[in-house]
């Protein structure tokens, strides 16, 4: 009796292992394949949650429009937050995935960080269509140029929100904040407009940390893609020597 169940036990084991085993392997293609498809709702999503945001903000003495831009953006978070528990179920890989996905994770829970995911978005589907256009350099600066610009709007509209009821706040315009979102994102810092509050303070944090990060990968790509232009022009010119 007791070995005619170890033999039942035995095939069964090793059904489930395999059945479990080609769940791992077959869930990297489900989230693949869910991807493709969510990666242009998901990039309209990106621009409306901006596009609601900015009214949010900007448009306070409209309640109407306050309101609805409140209920957009709360349903474009529901939106990613779907997505993402789809795509974690997808994969098969639990704790894993967050690791691997950790810029997807840090844009669910901070909203400032979501228009990043136009830049994936666009790049997702700029590899669907095949080579892309621009060489490696120049997507490096590309992309840098539009997240800093993503980043600056955002950034602009977060501080403005946290800073113009404020006392003693310097940041009293939207003008205002765009003009420091330039100065900190740079580097540069004039100082004739900072933020006064706890958040608008974290913020500034936040975005001097990636313009410091954004500008030293513009400026390596431009080295880069320098020094390989000047290489190229030094061998063609002892090409030409020898030739002679």
């Amino acid at each position: 009796m007791t070995s005619s169940r170890k033999r039942v036990a035995g095939p069964v084991t090793a059904a489930r292992r395999d059945a479990g085993a080609m769940h791992v392997r077959n869930g990297p293609a489900r989230q693949r394949a869910w991807e493709r498809r969510t990666e242009l709702p998901l990039l309209v999503a990106s621009l409306l949650f901006l596009a609601c945001y900015t009214v949010r903000v900007l448009a306070r003495a409209a309640p109407v429009w306050h309101g609805l831009a409140l209920a957009g953006t709360v349903l474009i978070w529901a939106v990613f937050a779907v997505d993402y528990g789809v795509r974690l179920v997808l994969s098969g890989r639990g704790l894993r995935f967050v690791r691997s996905h950790w810029l997807d994770t840090v844009v669910l829970a901070l909203p400032l960080l979501r228009p990043l995911r136009i830049v994936n978005a666009y790049v997702a589907l700029r590899h669907r269509r095949g080579r892309p256009r621009f060489s490696l350099y120049g997507r490096v600066m590309a992309y840098a140029g539009t997240a800093s610009a993503l980043l600056s709007f955002a950034a602009s509209l977060a501080v403005y929100q946290q800073e113009r009821d404020s006392p003693g706040a310097t940041i009293r315009t939207f003008g205002d904040a765009v003009w420091w979102a330039c100065s900190a994102i740079t580097t540069v810092g004039y100082g004739d407009v900072t933020p006064v509050t706890p958040l608008g303070r974290l913020c500034a944090v936040f975005l001097m940390v990636c313009g410091l990060a954004l500008l030293g990968a513009v400026t390596g790509s431009f080295s880069s893609w320098l020094i390989q232009v000047f290489g190229r022009e030094d061998r063609d010119g002892r090409t030409d020597r020898e030739d002679r």
